[in-house]
């Protein structure tokens, strides 16, 4: 991540502004540094967690199969997420190179479900669902982590090494 990762994201704030900027967010549990809140993450661990019950209940694929991406914007737009507003606005002024690499993440993991998804409409085998489901989850719970790391300011991502497993 670049070093700006490191300054809250005020970009057009300075002095007084910026740290009641900074307040705002962190009282609304969005991170004043990157601008991103971590609720857009439970978007993909609500995926997830319905892949991983697929293998002891096939039936939950069908469930699966109902979930709908959604863009960050989107997600908080449809929650009840108590400054769901400002969590829209803080990730519009973020740091676009830090909201790059989230973009970049967020929309492969949009990119491997929706295509699993499609994949598990094709098959009529629950083995072969199972394994879709099982697959993944392994390919997705890492980048969630990852995703993690950013909105909390965290190194940068070796996107190239998560997705080589």
């Amino acid at each position: 991540m670049s070093s700006t990762a490191s300054q809250p994201a005020t970009h057009a704030q300075t002095g007084p502004e910026a740290a009641a900027w900074a307040e705002r967010l962190r009282v609304a549990n969005i991170n004043p540094r990157t601008g991103l809140a971590t609720d857009y993450l439970n978007h993909f661990n609500e995926a997830v967690m319905l892949l991983e019950m697929v293998p002891d209940m096939p039936e939950c694929a069908e469930d699966f199969l109902t979930w709908t991406p959604l863009s960050y914007a989107e997600h908080f737009t449809a929650s009840n997420f108590k400054a769901r507003d400002l969590a829209i606005e803080a990730y519009e002024k973020a740091d676009p190179n830090v909201r790059a690499q989230f973009d970049h993440i967020t929309d492969t993991m949009t990119s491997i479900l929706s295509a699993v998804g499609s994949a598990m409409r094709e098959v009529d085998k629950d083995q072969t669902r199972v394994r879709l489901a099982e697959q993944a989850s392994l390919w997705v719970r890492p980048l969630i982590a990852t995703c993690g790391g950013i909105i909390n300011g965290g190194a940068e991502a070796d996107i190239d090494t998560i997705m080589a497993n």
